[in-house]
């Protein structure tokens, strides 16, 4: 779950640093997430091959509440967070086919997929479930449990026990992520599929938070004194 520079306005870390700060930490991996776009690919892979780590290519979409050529103002505007990554050559390009259409035909706020797009496009990918801005977070929030066995089983069935996760978190500027995260472990165990646990990466180190906030604040269009503007409300 890992935004670079090129997840514009909210993605600080530059990809030669995440690589590096990846081989220090003892990681023999790092998967590359940014929001809606694959800009950063080529670089991170050469970022990636220069500190020695295995590079993941993946991306963070935006689905569409309904299908992605719906744009209508009061049922479309907002879209939900999902994870996929590539698993081989296949899923590489099927992920380069989502995204394009994405940008290109699903944009509306921003480039969006939906369920059927991803249906005929899952060979050799991998999918969490998303963060809590991910519809099944989004579904477990709002009480919608039945829905989110609904979502789970979907999922599931497309892309199968082996390639579909349910995605865990805990940042302490996001409290209500402990209760969610209760439902979710229990929503899998029913369902039989497993969990993984993420952190969502905007920049390389802690330090780095305050000059990530400031670019927050710019891609809103308000100043970092405001107290009602989106923040991540800590620096983990």
């Amino acid at each position: 779950h890992v935004h670079s520079e090129f997840s514009l306005l909210d993605g600080l870390a530059r990809l030669p640093d995440l690589c590096r700060r990846a081989r220090e930490l003892g990681m023999d991996a790092l998967a590359l997430t940014d929001h809606g776009q694959m800009y950063g690919t080529i670089k991170f892979h050469h970022a990636a091959q220069a500190a020695g780590i295995k590079p993941i290519f993946g991306c963070e979409v935006y689905q569409a509440p309904r299908r992605l050529f719906q744009k209508d103002a009061k049922l479309d505007s907002r879209a939900y967070h999902l994870i996929l990554l590539a698993v081989d050559l296949a899923g590489y390009q099927n992920l380069m086919k989502l995204v394009t259409t994405a940008n290109l035909d699903g944009f509306y706020y921003r480039p969006r997929i939906d369920l059927e797009l991803l249906a005929e496009h899952s060979e050799g990918l991998i999918c969490l479930s998303g963060c809590i801005s991910g519809l099944l977070a989004s579904q477990v929030r709002d009480g919608q449990l039945d829905r989110a066995r609904e979502t789970i089983g979907w999922f599931r069935d497309v892309f199968g026990p082996d390639r579909y996760f349910v995605e865990l978190q805990r940042h302490a500027g996001v409290p209500e992520l402990d209760a969610i995260n209760v439902q979710l472990v229990e929503l899998a165990r029913q369902a039989q599929v497993r969990c993984v646990a993420t952190n969502d990466v905007h920049y390389t180190l802690r330090e780095d938070a305050r000059a990530q906030d400031l670019l927050l604040a710019l891609q809103t269009g308000t100043t970092i004194n405001d107290p009602n503007r989106m923040h991540m409300g800590s620096d983990d």
